[in-house]
């Protein structure tokens, strides 16, 4: 094989009005060695008949269809069993998402100059955003711990999401449920899962875009406001594989003062603004609390609340901007 083989896989559900867009992305790629996967999770708008006509037009397309519904992370997982034994490197581009022509091309180089990378990561165009910064520049190739000492420690985020990352074949086999069941943050605990035992490379480069939808998964996860509930978790479950004992401690005890803070503003917010979001709310950060066997008992919850009402009768500039936010928020 004069080139390693790339795993495209892409699982979806009803992205019909997304699909085809990305799919052309795949079969604009400079570099051709890949073998691309497209799973059906039952979709009900068309988008199986999208992909089935791809594959009948490409024999590197493989088009399976789903005999039964599962949930995301459960999908995305029966997706990537289905990669190839003989490829190298694994690339999951979500159906909502794209990837720019030299993406394929530009990662395996990065992976293939240093056999230890387990991981390549590049910049994301986020709508009009540039995601995934923060790798000093013009460094490639880093252990695989300092991009998670840096997420850990509250500083930037240069992994994660699906589409902007490749993983090395044989460590997507290894795992037979390579995204973590129960997880709120499937794309980075399963980096940081496989970073523990590998080297992070990066491509400084935008070579992936990521379409926001108020329906996506990470659309609707918005309201919820996620990340410092998010950031806690990954901290009590991984901070310990990654920072020191006095660096752990520093960082739980600022990150769950800065989570309760947000929780107590929301138990504000839910007394000007209740109704059935509010519900969804505590069921979600409920679910994380699970996720990292931790509780917040109606006590804690109150004492966030005072404090955070302090603040802001202490504050009126933000309590005004922040009461806004507020009346605008979607129920």
């Amino acid at each position: 094989m004069s080139r390693p083989l790339v795993s495209i896989v892409t699982p979806f559900y009803n992205t019909g009005a997304y699909l085809q867009e990305c799919i052309d992305s795949i079969l604009a790629q400079t570099y051709g060695d890949f073998e691309y996967v497209l799973l059906d999770n039952c979709s009900t708008d068309g988008g199986d008949q999208i992909a089935r006509e791809a594959a009948a037009r490409d024999s590197r397309i493989r088009f399976v269809s789903a005999d039964t519904f599962v949930g995301m992370a459960e999908n995305f997982n029966r997706a990537l069993r289905l990669i190839s034994p003989e490829s190298r490197y694994t690339k999951m581009v979500l159906a909502d998402d794209w990837i720019f022509p030299n993406c394929l091309q530009r990662m395996v180089a990065v992976a293939e100059s240093d056999r230890s990378v387990g991981v390549v990561g590049c910049y994301l165009l986020a709508e009009r955003r540039i995601a995934n910064q923060g790798l000093p520049f013009p460094g490639t190739i880093v252990p695989g711990n300092v991009p998670c000492r840096m997420y850990l420690m509250q500083g930037p985020h240069v992994f994660g999401n699906q589409t902007a990352v490749m993983y090395r074949s044989d460590l997507v086999r290894a795992r037979a449920e390579f995204y973590p069941p129960g997880s709120l943050l499937i794309d980075t605990e399963a980096c940081i899962l496989l970073l523990r035992q590998s080297g992070f490379g990066f491509v400084h480069d935008v070579l992936a875009y990521a379409r926001g939808r108020e329906k996506s998964a990470s659309g609707v996860m918005e309201q919820f406001d996620p990340y410092p509930l998010h950031r806690l978790v990954m901290l009590r479950k991984y901070g310990r594989d990654f920072l020191t004992p006095a660096e752990f401690a520093t960082q739980w005890e600022q990150q769950r003062r800065r989570y309760l803070r947000s929780l107590g503003e929301h138990v504000l917010r839910g007394l000007i603004r209740p109704g059935p979001a509010n519900r969804d709310f505590w069921a979600y950060h409920r679910a994380g609390w699970e996720d990292m066997d931790y509780r917040v008992g109606l006590p804690r919850l109150g004492w966030s609340a005072l404090a955070a009402a302090t603040d802001l009768a202490l504050n009126p500039k933000s309590t005004l901007e922040r009461a806004a936010g507020w009346r605008r928020a979607r129920p």
